[in-house]
């Protein structure tokens, strides 16, 4: 994909093509935005155009780094027995060489350190691009060697362009409760559409909701089956629950319909709404807001899930 077909990011794009037609493009970067927001396709988009070519496809001169299956950060040995003796060989078709980084952001303090006198002084025709989400992980030494280009989230305008050109076939009001879910993050509107899991955990978290009041301990604490099963994804559970909160807080207050985001589900929200009472809402959330520092802290994951379940439950 070229500059031109990119939606959004207008901005980071004018400033990297006139660095690249002017000659002037610095020898590293660090690509920042959320998770989905389109950091990858912009980078692949830098990469062609230095490398001179038409296609978006994979080149010898194109080398791309990734958080190995079942590790949770790029080590040091990674860094230098890899990336480092890459970065070091001449290019293969041409004169430059382009070197990704994804999630950068997850490279360990001694990786960055082993790391960093490379970003300072790559080869001649070497460029290096760090893609991170969490800039705050990146030490000062890193970022004082890097051009550093912020990706902000797409307009409501700019989202809906997205996915009719995506997703041409999308009824009006499926769009309309899409751009409201997605936020101007492309990737969290391919998710809502595509992801199985995603719906799943969706339609789920909304389901418990509903049954707070419903059903009996027993059956209530059944839904830890289905937490634990998306126990590496408890981030987005969570905010899935926040989310239909956030809606019913919104519609009890202001009766408003468009304010909902979650506008496929409004028949639900209104349920929710009178089903609780402001300060039991407000109790919900404090509820969610401790199972995310209990998880954050690494707690059994079982237990925070059912004790959850049993305070949502409690009057």
């Amino acid at each position: 994909m070229n500059f031109d077909e990119i939606i959004g990011h207008d901005n980071v794009k004018m400033q990297i093509n006139k660095s690249i037609n002017s000659g002037m493009f610095s020898h590293a970067h660090l690509v920042v935005g959320e998770n989905g927001i389109g950091k990858s396709i912009l980078t692949r988009a830098i990469a062609i155009k230095l490398l001179g070519k038409e296609q978006d496809k994979e080149y010898a001169d194109l080398i791309e780094y990734r958080v190995q299956k079942n590790k949770q950060s790029i080590g040091i040995k990674e860094v230098t027995e890899k990336i480092i003796e890459e970065i070091n060989k001449k290019p293969y078709e041409g004169d430059k060489k382009v070197i990704i980084v994804y999630q950068a952001d997850k490279m360990t303090v001694d990786a960055q350190n082993a790391f960093l006198k490379t970003i300072e002084e790559p080869p001649k025709g070497v460029f290096i691009i760090l893609l991170c989400e969490n800039l705050e992980l990146i030490l000062d030494t890193i970022k004082s060697r890097c051009q550093i280009h912020k990706l902000q989230r797409l307009s409501l305008e700019e989202m809906k362009l997205y996915l009719n050109k995506k997703y041409p076939r999308l009824m009006p009001e499926e769009l309309k409760t899409i751009v409201a879910f997605s936020d101007g993050i492309p990737g969290r509107a391919e998710s809502f559409i595509e992801d199985e899991d995603f719906k799943q955990i969706r339609n789920s978290t909304l389901e418990i909701l509903l049954n707070i009041k419903e059903k009996k301990c027993l059956d209530f604490l059944k839904y830890s089956d289905f937490l634990l099963q998306y126990k590496n994804d408890w981030k987005e559970v969570l905010t899935w629950f926040l989310s239909y909160i956030r809606d019913t807080m919104i519609y009890k207050e202001t009766g408003r319909e468009d304010l909902v985001i979650n506008v496929d589900k409004v028949n639900s929200i209104k349920d929710l709404a009178s089903m609780f009472s402001f300060n039991k809402l407000n109790d919900i959330i404090d509820i969610i807001n401790e199972t995310r520092r209990r998880l954050d802290h690494n707690v059994n994951t079982s237990l925070v899930f059912e004790n959850m379940l049993v305070k949502f439950q409690e009057d």
